[in-house]
């Protein structure tokens, strides 16, 4: 399957929304359930630990939420693959012709 103009356009779209999106974000704050669910599935010592402070303080929720901050670089490198991407599109055929 060959990947025609409105796809490259698509892609090239897609990255320039994400990479703006990752220019505006300082941090990234993971609830209480998604971080013990990545923790549990990549054997994460925060599994443990979370279970005991939840039989501790009785609660259902875990407690501990990870905090991701994105580098600078990622957000740059996604703006400048896409208008790539949006510019490679301009210079290609029209689906059809």
């Amino acid at each position: 399957m060959d990947i025609s103009r409105n796809q490259f356009f698509f892609a090239g779209f897609l990255c320039l929304l994400l990479g703006g999106q990752f220019m505006m974000v300082d941090s990234i704050e993971l609830t209480p359930n998604f971080t013990q669910f990545l923790a549990e599935r990549t054997g994460h010592p925060l599994t443990s630990v979370s279970a005991a402070t939840q039989t501790l303080t009785q609660s259902e929720e875990p407690s501990a939420k990870k905090v991701i901050n994105p580098p600078d670089w990622i957000g740059w490198s996604l703006i400048s693959l896409g208008s790539v991407l949006v510019l490679h599109s301009c210079g290609m055929k029209k689906p059809g012709s």
